[in-house]
């Protein structure tokens, strides 16, 4: 197979025929996730879409789970949500089995939204082109269908020289930025949420493209036999009046708690209650799935009313 930039290699290994997202269910097979953790991750989720309601002011109102997979945040929702709020999934997979009938499924977002859009791990999944610092200069990094690389032509970024001076390797974060726009454009009122590994330019000298197949980081190869993914620079994507948080410092404002509950003498009440704080302690661990970063951005709400 032809040489290519890793943008054009990722978009279709991803999402062309026979693509990695396109099986159905694909992410859960491959890798664990907060939405296969327990139900306190759509719990918090329905307590700032609550916020979001409220700072609106009632009236029709709507949940956008972008990149849904196989459903499982949205499921879960649809289970807890008021029963007149829309609860819509966006994926370009077929929808999943036995997804709730409230649920609507979606190839692409809907417009003139009022409410909580909500995309996690689904910037880290935007193709981008990879580049590389030679003694030559800055130079495209192509790929061949088994994942081999070489040098191509020069590169002159704005976004880089702005965002991520290249002392190694980077991926240019520019589609993330128009993508994030849109989605953020496209809400009327409301809130709109990223959940993502953030990428650090300071400590990624080597740049955080990467694959994952069958639970394990392995080799990037844009084959259509693994998840290819590399970590979102979230402060070029966010917007005047966004805020970025901690995964743990977002869930603990939503309430979600990892301390061990005292006993209470009920044996069975007590092994439940462990068994949440347990989960918790998973969603807000700094070194895990609590490391992640949220990009929090507000249309026409205060943002203060969903996080203090």
């Amino acid at each position: 197979m032809a040489y290519r930039s890793w943008r054009e290699a990722m978009a279709e290994a991803l999402y062309g025929p026979g693509g990695f997202y396109l099986a159905p269910g694909a992410p859960g097979r491959h890798f664990r996730t907060a939405a296969h953790t327990s139900p306190l991750w759509p719990r918090a989720w329905l307590t700032l879409a609550q916020r979001v309601y409220d700072a609106i002011g009632g009236g029709p109102f709507t949940v956008v789970d972008m990149g849904a997979g196989g459903g499982e945040l949205i499921a879960g929702l649809a289970e807890i949500a008021p029963a007149g709020w829309r609860l819509v999934g966006v994926d370009l997979a077929p929808r999943p089995a036995g997804l709730p009938d409230r649920v609507e499924w979606l190839p692409s977002p809907p417009a003139g939204v009022t409410g909580l859009v909500i995309a996690v791990e689904w910037l880290d999944v935007v193709p981008v082109d990879v580049v590389e610092r030679t003694p030559d200069g800055l130079r495209l990094v192509e790929v061949d269908g088994d994942g081999t690389e070489r040098h191509g032509g020069p590169v002159e970024s704005p976004w880089l020289e702005r965002w991520w001076p290249v002392a190694g390797r980077a991926e240019i974060g520019l589609p993330r930025d128009e993508v994030w726009r849109a989605l953020v454009d496209g809400l009327d009122r409301g809130l709109a949420v990223a959940v993502d590994y953030a990428a650090v330019p300071d400590r990624d000298l080597d740049g955080t493209l990467t694959g994952y197949r069958d639970g394990r980081q392995v080799r990037p190869v844009p084959d259509g036999s693994m998840d290819l993914t590399a970590h979102v620079l979230l402060q070029s994507c966010a917007g005047p009046g966004a805020r970025l948080l901690t995964q743990r410092e977002a869930l603990r404002a939503l309430g979600v708690d990892g301390r061990v509950p005292p006993y209470d003498g009920d044996p069975g009440r007590y092994a439940a209650a462990l068994g949440e704080a347990s989960a918790a302690a998973e969603l807000l661990d700094p070194g895990g799935l609590g490391g992640f970063g949220w990009l929090v951005e507000p249309r026409g709400i205060a943002l203060e009313d969903c996080f203090a």
